[in-house]
Protein backbone atom coordinates (compact mmCIF):
# COMPACT_ATOMS: atom_id res chain seq x y z
CA UNK A 1 0.00 0.00 0.00
CA UNK A 2 1.73 3.44 -1.25
CA UNK A 3 1.36 7.46 -1.16
CA UNK A 4 -2.79 8.28 -0.74
CA UNK A 5 -3.95 4.80 -0.34
CA UNK A 6 -1.50 4.65 2.77
CA UNK A 7 -2.77 7.95 3.72
CA UNK A 8 -6.42 7.45 3.54
CA UNK A 9 -5.82 4.26 5.68
CA UNK A 10 -4.46 5.75 9.09
CA UNK A 11 -6.85 8.24 8.86
CA UNK A 12 -9.77 5.73 8.91
CA UNK A 13 -8.15 3.80 11.51
CA UNK A 14 -7.73 7.11 13.73
CA UNK A 15 -10.86 8.63 12.79
CA UNK A 16 -12.57 4.99 13.97
CA UNK A 17 -10.37 4.36 17.30
CA UNK A 18 -10.71 8.16 18.62
CA UNK A 19 -14.28 9.74 17.64
CA UNK A 20 -16.47 9.02 20.77
CA UNK A 21 -19.89 8.68 19.86
CA UNK A 22 -22.34 10.47 21.30
CA UNK A 23 -25.34 10.56 18.44
CA UNK A 24 -28.71 10.83 20.40
CA UNK A 25 -31.54 9.52 18.47
CA UNK A 26 -34.47 11.37 17.90
CA UNK A 27 -37.38 9.63 19.73
CA UNK A 28 -39.32 8.65 16.20
CA UNK A 29 -36.36 6.58 15.42
CA UNK A 30 -36.45 4.39 18.37
CA UNK A 31 -38.54 1.16 19.11
CA UNK A 32 -37.45 1.10 22.41
CA UNK A 33 -34.48 -0.09 24.45
CA UNK A 34 -33.49 -3.76 24.22
CA UNK A 35 -35.10 -6.36 27.16
CA UNK A 36 -33.71 -5.69 30.39
CA UNK A 37 -34.82 -9.46 31.54
CA UNK A 38 -30.97 -10.35 31.72
CA UNK A 39 -29.23 -14.23 32.09
CA UNK A 40 -29.35 -15.08 35.56
CA UNK A 41 -26.19 -13.18 37.45
CA UNK A 42 -26.16 -10.20 34.66
CA UNK A 43 -28.96 -7.58 36.25
CA UNK A 44 -29.84 -4.61 34.76
CA UNK A 45 -27.57 -2.93 32.07
CA UNK A 46 -24.78 -1.31 32.22
CA UNK A 47 -23.23 -4.74 32.76
CA UNK A 48 -19.15 -4.13 33.48
CA UNK A 49 -16.40 -6.34 32.47
CA UNK A 50 -12.60 -6.18 33.64
CA UNK A 51 -9.69 -7.75 32.75
CA UNK A 52 -6.93 -6.99 29.72
CA UNK A 53 -7.51 -7.23 26.08
CA UNK A 54 -6.27 -7.29 22.87
CA UNK A 55 -7.46 -5.03 19.92
CA UNK A 56 -5.81 -5.81 16.96
CA UNK A 57 -7.03 -4.11 13.21
CA UNK A 58 -6.81 -5.88 10.29
CA UNK A 59 -7.11 -5.38 6.66
CA UNK A 60 -10.06 -7.36 5.55
CA UNK A 61 -11.59 -7.53 1.85
CA UNK A 62 -14.35 -6.04 1.18
CA UNK A 63 -15.85 -8.51 -1.08
CA UNK A 64 -15.52 -11.03 1.44
CA UNK A 65 -17.19 -9.12 4.06
CA UNK A 66 -19.87 -7.32 1.97
CA UNK A 67 -22.41 -10.53 2.27
CA UNK A 68 -22.71 -10.64 5.62
CA UNK A 69 -23.02 -7.69 6.46
CA UNK A 70 -27.06 -6.19 6.41
CA UNK A 71 -28.28 -4.56 3.58
CA UNK A 72 -29.49 -1.30 5.71
CA UNK A 73 -25.74 -0.66 6.34
CA UNK A 74 -22.88 0.78 3.99
CA UNK A 75 -19.66 -0.91 4.47
CA UNK A 76 -16.62 1.57 4.85
CA UNK A 77 -14.23 0.65 2.37
CA UNK A 78 -11.19 1.61 0.34
CA UNK A 79 -9.42 0.24 -2.38
CA UNK A 80 -11.16 -2.81 -2.46
CA UNK A 81 -11.00 -3.35 1.52
CA UNK A 82 -12.60 -2.78 4.95
CA UNK A 83 -11.09 -2.39 8.76
CA UNK A 84 -11.88 -5.79 10.68
CA UNK A 85 -9.93 -7.65 12.97
CA UNK A 86 -10.35 -8.93 16.42
CA UNK A 87 -11.17 -8.24 20.66
CA UNK A 88 -9.44 -10.99 22.56
CA UNK A 89 -10.24 -10.11 25.93
CA UNK A 90 -9.55 -12.49 29.22
CA UNK A 91 -12.12 -10.80 32.28
CA UNK A 92 -11.79 -11.45 35.97
CA UNK A 93 -14.35 -9.93 36.67
CA UNK A 94 -18.04 -9.77 35.17
CA UNK A 95 -21.47 -10.41 35.26
CA UNK A 96 -20.56 -14.07 34.57
CA UNK A 97 -17.61 -13.91 36.30
CA UNK A 98 -14.10 -15.42 35.52
CA UNK A 99 -14.48 -15.89 31.24
CA UNK A 100 -12.06 -15.53 27.65
CA UNK A 101 -13.98 -13.77 24.92
CA UNK A 102 -12.60 -13.62 20.99
CA UNK A 103 -14.66 -10.91 19.15
CA UNK A 104 -14.11 -11.23 15.67
CA UNK A 105 -14.92 -8.10 13.83
CA UNK A 106 -16.12 -8.37 9.66
CA UNK A 107 -15.85 -5.10 8.83
CA UNK A 108 -16.54 -1.30 9.92
CA UNK A 109 -20.34 0.19 8.45
CA UNK A 110 -21.41 4.14 8.25
CA UNK A 111 -23.05 5.11 10.71
CA UNK A 112 -22.87 9.05 9.96
CA UNK A 113 -20.92 11.51 11.18
CA UNK A 114 -18.69 8.13 12.32
CA UNK A 115 -18.69 4.67 11.84
CA UNK A 116 -19.75 1.35 14.10
CA UNK A 117 -18.26 -1.80 14.06
CA UNK A 118 -20.44 -5.02 12.79
CA UNK A 119 -19.26 -8.25 14.77
CA UNK A 120 -19.05 -11.82 12.39
CA UNK A 121 -18.49 -14.26 15.65
CA UNK A 122 -18.13 -14.13 19.20
CA UNK A 123 -16.50 -17.03 20.76
CA UNK A 124 -17.15 -17.44 24.71
CA UNK A 125 -16.23 -20.08 27.48
CA UNK A 126 -19.06 -19.31 29.28
CA UNK A 127 -22.69 -20.64 28.66
CA UNK A 128 -24.19 -17.68 30.25
CA UNK A 129 -22.16 -15.28 28.93
CA UNK A 130 -23.38 -16.70 24.87
CA UNK A 131 -26.86 -16.75 25.93
CA UNK A 132 -26.67 -13.48 26.83
CA UNK A 133 -24.90 -11.88 24.13
CA UNK A 134 -27.28 -13.77 22.06
CA UNK A 135 -30.21 -12.93 23.49
CA UNK A 136 -30.08 -9.50 25.04
CA UNK A 137 -27.28 -7.88 22.39
CA UNK A 138 -28.17 -10.01 19.61
CA UNK A 139 -24.47 -10.84 18.59
CA UNK A 140 -23.69 -14.20 17.30
CA UNK A 141 -21.94 -16.07 20.24
CA UNK A 142 -20.60 -19.29 20.14
CA UNK A 143 -19.30 -21.55 22.85
CA UNK A 144 -15.49 -21.86 23.05
CA UNK A 145 -12.65 -23.96 23.88
CA UNK A 146 -9.49 -21.26 24.67
CA UNK A 147 -6.83 -23.40 25.69
CA UNK A 148 -3.42 -21.42 26.51
CA UNK A 149 0.30 -22.18 26.27
CA UNK A 150 2.83 -19.94 27.88
CA UNK A 151 6.42 -20.59 26.78
CA UNK A 152 9.04 -18.40 28.13
CA UNK A 153 11.24 -17.17 25.20
CA UNK A 154 14.91 -15.81 26.47
CA UNK A 155 16.10 -13.13 24.47
CA UNK A 156 20.20 -12.63 25.05
CA UNK A 157 21.91 -9.46 24.40
CA UNK A 158 25.22 -8.98 24.79
CA UNK A 159 27.24 -7.23 26.81
CA UNK A 160 29.68 -3.98 25.02
CA UNK A 161 32.24 -6.19 25.02
CA UNK A 162 30.72 -9.58 24.05
CA UNK A 163 31.89 -9.89 20.70
CA UNK A 164 35.35 -9.98 21.47
CA UNK A 165 34.73 -11.94 24.45
CA UNK A 166 32.45 -14.44 22.56
CA UNK A 167 35.16 -14.77 19.86
CA UNK A 168 37.51 -16.33 22.84
CA UNK A 169 34.81 -17.97 24.61
CA UNK A 170 34.40 -16.46 27.90
CA UNK A 171 31.63 -14.01 26.57
CA UNK A 172 28.84 -12.90 28.87
CA UNK A 173 24.79 -11.83 27.72
CA UNK A 174 22.13 -10.48 29.43
CA UNK A 175 18.91 -12.25 29.33
CA UNK A 176 15.82 -10.77 28.86
CA UNK A 177 12.75 -12.58 29.09
CA UNK A 178 9.59 -12.20 26.94
CA UNK A 179 6.34 -14.81 27.58
CA UNK A 180 4.68 -16.23 24.38
CA UNK A 181 1.25 -17.33 25.17
CA UNK A 182 -0.42 -19.83 22.79
CA UNK A 183 -4.23 -19.20 22.54
CA UNK A 184 -5.76 -21.87 20.94
CA UNK A 185 -9.67 -21.54 20.29
CA UNK A 186 -11.82 -24.16 19.55
CA UNK A 187 -15.94 -23.72 18.67
CA UNK A 188 -18.11 -26.43 20.56
CA UNK A 189 -21.33 -27.09 19.26
CA UNK A 190 -22.99 -30.03 21.38
CA UNK A 191 -20.56 -33.14 20.97
CA UNK A 192 -18.92 -31.47 17.79
CA UNK A 193 -15.64 -28.80 17.90
CA UNK A 194 -14.10 -26.93 15.25
CA UNK A 195 -10.47 -25.03 15.60
CA UNK A 196 -10.89 -21.55 14.33
CA UNK A 197 -7.49 -20.60 14.99
CA UNK A 198 -4.69 -20.20 17.23
CA UNK A 199 -3.59 -16.35 18.55
CA UNK A 200 0.73 -16.33 19.16
CA UNK A 201 1.26 -13.26 21.48
CA UNK A 202 4.57 -12.39 22.49
CA UNK A 203 4.39 -10.05 25.78
CA UNK A 204 6.84 -8.52 28.21
CA UNK A 205 7.66 -10.42 31.41
CA UNK A 206 7.77 -7.55 33.62
CA UNK A 207 10.30 -7.55 36.59
CA UNK A 208 11.05 -5.97 39.83
CA UNK A 209 13.55 -3.68 38.37
CA UNK A 210 12.14 -3.00 35.22
CA UNK A 211 8.49 -3.26 35.10
CA UNK A 212 6.73 -2.91 31.61
CA UNK A 213 5.22 0.42 30.38
CA UNK A 214 1.46 0.03 30.27
CA UNK A 215 1.02 3.17 28.55
CA UNK A 216 -1.25 6.03 29.04
CA UNK A 217 -4.82 5.76 30.54
CA UNK A 218 -7.35 6.41 28.37
CA UNK A 219 -11.23 6.43 27.91
CA UNK A 220 -12.51 5.14 24.47
CA UNK A 221 -15.72 4.23 23.01
CA UNK A 222 -16.58 1.56 20.65
CA UNK A 223 -19.87 1.78 19.24
CA UNK A 224 -21.39 -1.36 17.39
CA UNK A 225 -24.36 -2.81 15.64
CA UNK A 226 -25.66 -6.37 16.42
CA UNK A 227 -28.45 -8.07 15.88
CA UNK A 228 -30.27 -9.68 12.76
CA UNK A 229 -29.67 -13.29 14.35
CA UNK A 230 -31.78 -15.96 14.61
CA UNK A 231 -31.89 -15.30 18.49
CA UNK A 232 -32.51 -11.79 18.02
CA UNK A 233 -33.85 -10.91 14.76
CA UNK A 234 -33.85 -6.80 15.39
CA UNK A 235 -31.11 -4.60 14.22
CA UNK A 236 -29.24 -2.84 16.66
CA UNK A 237 -26.93 -0.70 18.11
CA UNK A 238 -25.31 -0.68 21.46
CA UNK A 239 -22.29 1.16 22.88
CA UNK A 240 -18.91 -0.24 24.80
CA UNK A 241 -17.26 2.45 26.73
CA UNK A 242 -13.81 1.78 27.71
CA UNK A 243 -11.38 2.93 30.18
CA UNK A 244 -8.23 1.39 30.01
CA UNK A 245 -3.98 1.71 29.65
CA UNK A 246 -3.42 1.24 26.52
CA UNK A 247 -0.03 0.89 24.22
CA UNK A 248 0.79 -0.57 20.83
CA UNK A 249 2.23 -4.07 20.45
CA UNK A 250 3.75 -5.87 18.27
CA UNK A 251 0.52 -8.18 16.45
CA UNK A 252 -0.32 -11.39 17.41
CA UNK A 253 0.81 -14.00 14.83
CA UNK A 254 -2.56 -15.74 14.01
CA UNK A 255 -3.18 -19.36 12.26
CA UNK A 256 -5.91 -21.52 11.31
CA UNK A 257 -7.37 -24.96 10.19
CA UNK A 258 -6.84 -25.92 6.86
CA UNK A 259 -8.20 -26.17 4.21
CA UNK A 260 -11.27 -24.12 4.61
CA UNK A 261 -14.24 -25.44 2.82
CA UNK A 262 -15.25 -22.76 0.22
CA UNK A 263 -17.99 -20.08 1.04
CA UNK A 264 -20.08 -21.13 -1.42
CA UNK A 265 -20.73 -23.71 -4.04
CA UNK A 266 -22.16 -23.21 -8.08
CA UNK A 267 -25.10 -25.48 -6.28
CA UNK A 268 -25.43 -23.64 -3.59
CA UNK A 269 -25.77 -20.42 -6.15
CA UNK A 270 -29.12 -21.96 -7.19
CA UNK A 271 -31.02 -23.69 -4.08
CA UNK A 272 -29.86 -21.14 -1.58
CA UNK A 273 -27.71 -21.88 1.43
CA UNK A 274 -28.75 -24.91 4.17
CA UNK A 275 -29.06 -24.18 7.57
CA UNK A 276 -25.12 -25.79 7.55
CA UNK A 277 -23.79 -24.16 4.81
CA UNK A 278 -24.84 -20.90 6.74
CA UNK A 279 -23.17 -21.92 9.88
CA UNK A 280 -19.80 -23.17 7.55
CA UNK A 281 -19.66 -19.59 5.72
CA UNK A 282 -20.39 -17.46 9.42
CA UNK A 283 -17.40 -19.42 10.84
CA UNK A 284 -15.15 -19.20 7.46
CA UNK A 285 -15.84 -15.61 7.45
CA UNK A 286 -14.75 -15.57 10.87
CA UNK A 287 -11.24 -17.59 9.98
CA UNK A 288 -10.56 -15.60 6.72
CA UNK A 289 -10.62 -12.25 8.95
CA UNK A 290 -8.48 -13.49 11.34
CA UNK A 291 -5.79 -14.73 8.73
CA UNK A 292 -6.08 -11.20 7.20
CA UNK A 293 -3.34 -8.67 6.94
CA UNK A 294 -2.61 -7.30 10.55
CA UNK A 295 -1.85 -3.21 10.56
CA UNK A 296 -2.09 -1.93 14.26
CA UNK A 297 -2.55 -4.12 17.73
CA UNK A 298 -3.73 -2.09 20.83
CA UNK A 299 -2.77 -3.78 24.35
CA UNK A 300 -5.76 -2.63 27.20
CA UNK A 301 -4.63 -3.30 30.34
CA UNK A 302 -6.70 -2.49 33.60
CA UNK A 303 -9.37 -2.85 31.78
CA UNK A 304 -13.12 -1.81 32.26
CA UNK A 305 -15.66 -2.33 30.11
CA UNK A 306 -19.27 -0.38 30.51
CA UNK A 307 -21.79 -2.43 28.09
CA UNK A 308 -25.29 -0.26 27.59
CA UNK A 309 -28.34 -1.94 26.78
CA UNK A 310 -28.66 -1.85 23.13
CA UNK A 311 -31.23 -0.01 21.60
CA UNK A 312 -33.63 -1.70 18.14
CA UNK A 313 -33.27 0.62 15.17
CA UNK A 314 -36.68 1.21 13.50
CA UNK A 315 -37.34 1.14 9.45
CA UNK A 316 -36.32 5.12 9.63
CA UNK A 317 -32.79 4.80 11.20
CA UNK A 318 -32.32 2.47 8.95
CA UNK A 319 -33.46 3.95 5.62
CA UNK A 320 -31.51 7.16 6.45
CA UNK A 321 -28.39 5.23 6.41
CA UNK A 322 -26.82 5.53 3.09
CA UNK A 323 -27.13 2.82 0.70
CA UNK A 324 -24.34 0.30 0.07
Amino acid sequence: MKGCARIIWVRLIFWHLLAVEEIRFPAASLMGLGETKSSPGYGNPPWIFKGSALYQLHLVKAETVRAFIPKELRLVEAFGYTLGGFFLANYDDSPAGVFDELVVIAGIVWNPPTSCAWAARVLVNSEEACHHGRKEVGLPSQVARFSKRITPVPRQTKDKFGGFLNMIGVGTTICHSKDCMDVQVTEVVGPASSDICNIKLLTDVPTPKFNKWMGPSITMSLPSFSGQTEYNPNLLKYSCRLACRVRAVRPAKVSGPSPLKKERNHDSESRGFTAEEVVDNARNLSISVMLSKPILALEFNFLEMQVEAPIILSNNTTSSLPAA
